[in-house]
């Protein structure tokens, strides 16, 4: 029986006024990286993460908003490394909201590793939500988080999981500022194409 892939991409986001980072308890002055999600569980990378942010200067700030069953876990490991002003949480928040923090964000990531065929095939919703806010991504190197970012010219993949991998490449991609603007200026492009509006499009070219 013939089939069809229809990825689960979110609606086009509707334009609303942008809260400024103030608004919204973050620093003004920081190249912010955001983790969202409400599955930030072990061994996706939120560790590394967090162990990258504690290498960074004090000029890089992680947000991690969402929930997960090692929320826990790094928290404690910010409380004991002192690390309170280089990586920030939040709770699990409605869509909109989440959407305002994302949008005040300068880089996205999604680093699930190839633990498992859930992994390894994964697509998460978080990468779409990124591209809608116009950010760029730094995501691990799984296929189908390469295929959007490679077709899309709208990110970084990283080669491995380490702290020092993920902090150099966001340093690297910080100070590159003509990489980081056109990444950031194809999103607006990928934005258009990676919706429901047009995935949709899939279900027109099944038979009934």
């Amino acid at each position: 029986i013939p089939f069809h892939v229809l990825r689960n991409m979110p609606f086009k986001r509707e334009e609303s006024p942008l809260k400024s980072r103030t608004e919204l308890g973050l620093p003004e002055n920081k190249f912010l990286v955001i983790l969202q999600g409400s599955g930030i569980n072990m061994h996706r990378g939120a560790e590394e993460a967090v162990d990258a942010f504690i290498q960074l200067p004090n000029d890089f700030a992680l947000v991690i908003a969402g929930a997960g069953d090692v929320i826990p876990q790094l928290k404690e490991a910010v409380a004991n490394a002192n690390a309170s002003e280089k990586v920030l949480f939040f709770n699990r928040m409605p869509f909109q909201e989440l959407m305002q923090y994302t949008r005040a964000c300068d880089l996205g990531l999604s680093l699930d590793k190839d633990t498992n065929l859930n992994y390894r095939y994964s697509l998460p919703n978080k990468i779409f939500d990124y591209i809608q806010a116009n950010i760029p991504v730094l995501v691990s190197d799984l296929p189908e988080l390469r295929r959007v970012v490679y077709e899309n010219q709208v990110g970084i993949v990283l080669a491995e999981h380490s702290p020092k991998a993920i902090a150099d490449a966001i340093l690297s991609l910080k100070e590159n500022v003509k990489l980081y603007t056109e990444l950031k200026k194809n999103t607006f492009e990928a934005a258009k194409l990676l919706c429901r509006e047009k995935e949709e499009n899939v279900l027109d070219i099944i038979p009934l």
